[in-house]
């Protein structure tokens, strides 16, 4: 045990040690970012590549098995209403803290930003367009597209069909969970450039947003920080405590290697392949709870972005000098909350779905260039509490299913208590 768990932290130290040089480099890149750009930069583009290569066969294959060991449909109702639930709730109370922060700490105030450059945006689709594409009608296409709901839809039928025909299912139920065993290997072993990603990753955004940049929206990024550092601290130790029994410091060190890779990568399914291998080896929760809650939590859960709309909407209404009454901020709460259910889990999608919010409450769309030099800053932070939330959830789910290892935490000195 031992052994492992110092493998494990080496890892983490690894990742650590690789942020900390790339952020350097970074730094010391910054009068000469096109070198960063050009020669670091697709170190790190490789890396993602191959943890994308991953991503469509381990949520289809992961999420079939995780619905398959649901042993009746029935269960999976239960498990998946548990899910949707937390998931929407906390997305709700996500944006609400964004919005109340940006309230109280008055961020866009005083500033005369020029904006007079345009930012083009793609029109994302309506509320009910999202719920009718969650069907694929051609499923085949949804999985060469990468369309995560409609994967994920497609996978849970698929799942509900084989339980649904009992043991003449067996075989094609064992043929996807050795199809999942597949990726878990060719995870690990892409895990083992993970440092190395890590710092290629970040020198570039290091060396591309310098002091000149960020300064000026230097109270957006702090706000922005607080309040997913306020999300994670109060309502997932709360929630956790609660509904689990589970202390903060448990799960905030055995999820800590998925933070900081998400934190890098900008990316929730990027990272999912480790927060599930994290939850599950170091959090308790058995695979077939983690192969559900978690792929689902990667496009639906976006608590970090959530918070991040509703400041980001509440700074440019104040940069145009629009006031944002309570009922606007209403609508934002509700906007950001259902738009959450058709974000890709990307660097970057963030910005559709801010496009969305500020469309909701009548604030201009170009007003989203402001942002969009420290987006990637942001994004960062944002990313790392949603995957923290996605694994909150599955602790919950598994502990409130009474399926949850509590001897991982047995074995932890933190576990005291």
């Amino acid at each position: 045990m031992s052994e492992k768990t110092s493998k494990k932290m080496a890892l983490t130290t690894k990742i650590f040690i690789g942020l900390a040089l790339g952020i350097l480099l970074g730094i010391i890149l910054q009068p000469n970012p096109d070198i960063a750009t050009k020669y670091v930069k697709p170190i790190g583009t490789l890396f993602l590549n191959l943890i994308k290569l991953v991503i469509v066969p381990l949520v289809f294959f992961s999420l079939v098995v995780g619905t398959c060991s649901m042993d009746d449909v029935r269960k999976l109702g239960r498990i998946g209403g548990k899910t949707i639930a937390y998931y929407l709730a906390t997305t709700a109370f996500a944006v609400t803290i964004g919005l109340i922060l940006a309230n109280i700490t008055n961020v866009g105030g005083g500033y005369t930003i020029p904006v007079d450059a345009t930012y083009e945006i793609t029109a994302p689709p309506n509320v009910v367009d999202t719920l009718l594409n969650i069907i694929p009608a051609n499923p085949l296409k949804a999985l060469v597209d990468g369309n995560m709901l409609q994967i994920i839809a497609f996978a849970i039928i698929i799942g509900a069909g084989i339980i649904g025909i009992g043991e003449k299912g067996k075989i094609l139920q064992q043929m996807f969970d050795s199809g999942a065993e597949v990726m878990y290997k060719i995870i690990g072993i892409i895990m083992q450039f993970a440092p190395i990603g890590v710092f290629a990753l970040i020198t570039p955004v290091v060396a591309q947003n310098g002091p000149s940049i960020l300064l000026p929206l230097l109270k957006l990024i702090i706000v922005v920080y607080a309040g997913c550092a306020i999300h994670a601290l109060f309502t997932y130790s709360s929630t956790l405590w609660i509904f689990a029994k589970v202390t903060p410091m448990q799960f905030f060190k055995g999820i800590a290697p998925a933070m900081v890779f998400s934190f890098t990568t900008a990316s929730s399914s990027a990272t999912l392949p480790i927060t599930m291998k994290r939850t599950e080896e170091n959090l308790g929760v058995p695979k077939s709870i983690c192969s559900f809650t978690l792929p689902l939590g990667a496009t639906v859960n976006m608590d970090g972005t959530a918070i991040y709309q509703g400041i980001c909407a509440f700074f440019i209404a104040q940069v145009y000098g629009i006031d944002l009454p309570l009922s606007a901020q209403l609508t934002i709460i509700l906007t950001a909350t259902l738009a959450s259910i058709g974000t890709a889990g990307v660097p970057g999608a963030g910005m559709i779905m801010l496009g969305m919010v500020l469309q909701s409450v009548g604030l201009p769309i170009e007003g989203i260039v402001i942002i969009a030099g420290v987006d990637r800053i942001l994004d960062m932070m944002r990313t790392m509490i949603n995957i923290t939330g996605d694994a909150a959830c599955s602790v919950i789910v598994a502990a409130t299913e009474g399926e949850l290892d509590r001897s991982v935490y047995e074995k932890s000195p933190s576990a005291a208590k």
